[in-house]
């Protein structure tokens, strides 16, 4: 599971620092490379947190605010989120702030006190909404582990090694009482009653707002480069990462 995530930073970082920015026996996940003088030197990003400590200290502005609203085995959804989103957010965490909402275009039907969700992708697309909202409610290091999920060949047997991975503290079962019982269906009916009031309401996934706002504009700015977009918009002073560029992830799943 780790291979994508090292090649993904691996090429960001080279593209912005050199060739020696990460070390190849870096062993913390991305959230803790400047979490010690250890990790930082064994990460080969000492002096990167260096500037981000030092940046930290002095910002005053507003991060930039990207809310995701996805579906869990969405395609178009997979590729930003793992390809876009997640690089993005691992050199400017500093500037911007992330938002996941893995609803998308499913549907929900009250029973009882609880709720049916039925998803675009089947079962197992609800399963993984399901998981992923859950982890969103249990552990600080849910970005990585739902990375670490969707950009898996299978996102939902990826779940379990990618928990022991990043939150090996996180017991899997506790993740599966929250999925399977009470905690995780109202907090599913979060995200239904969040997606749902949009505005403008959701056409398709992955739907991207930037600071609460979506535009045809902003998503095609955010799916072109993110990074390029949080940089620009970010009205503080400019960070030392900033700069940089990706490719085009271009791919929804629209609504039927």
């Amino acid at each position: 599971m780790k291979g994508p995530l090292l090649l993904i930073l691996t090429v960001w970082l080279n593209s912005q620092y050199g060739s020696c920015a990460l070390s190849t026996s870096c062993t913390y996940p991305p959230s803790k490379w400047c979490s010690s003088l250890e990790s930082a030197v064994q990460c080969g990003v000492l002096k990167e947190c260096l500037h981000s400590n030092f940046t930290r200290s002095t910002q005053k502005a507003d991060p930039v605010e990207v809310a995701l609203y996805y579906e869990s085995l969405c395609p178009g959804c997979r590729a930003f989120l793992s390809n876009m989103l997640f690089p993005t957010w691992v050199l400017l965490n500093d500037i911007m702030s992330v938002n996941l909402v893995p609803y998308g275009n499913a549907e929900e039907k009250p029973d009882g006190q609880k709720y049916i969700f039925e998803c675009q992708h089947g079962e197992q697309e609800c399963l993984g909404n399901m998981i992923e909202t859950c982890l969103l409610n249990m552990t600080e290091m849910a970005f990585p582990i739902i990375f670490c999920m969707e950009s898996s060949s299978d996102v939902i047997k990826a779940a379990k090694p990618c928990l022991e991975l990043y939150s090996p503290e996180l017991a899997w079962d506790t993740v599966m009482s929250c999925v399977k019982g009470d905690l995780g269906n109202q907090l599913m009916h979060q995200n239904a009653l969040e997606t749902k009031g949009l505005n403008p309401p959701h056409q398709y996934v992955p739907w991207i707002t930037i600071n609460g706002e979506h535009t045809d504009d902003l998503e095609e700015k955010a799916m072109a480069s993110l990074f390029n977009l949080v940089c620009s918009l970010y009205k503080g002073a400019k960070v030392p990462a900033c700069g940089g560029g990706q490719g085009h992830y271009k791919s929804y799943c629209h609504k039927e």
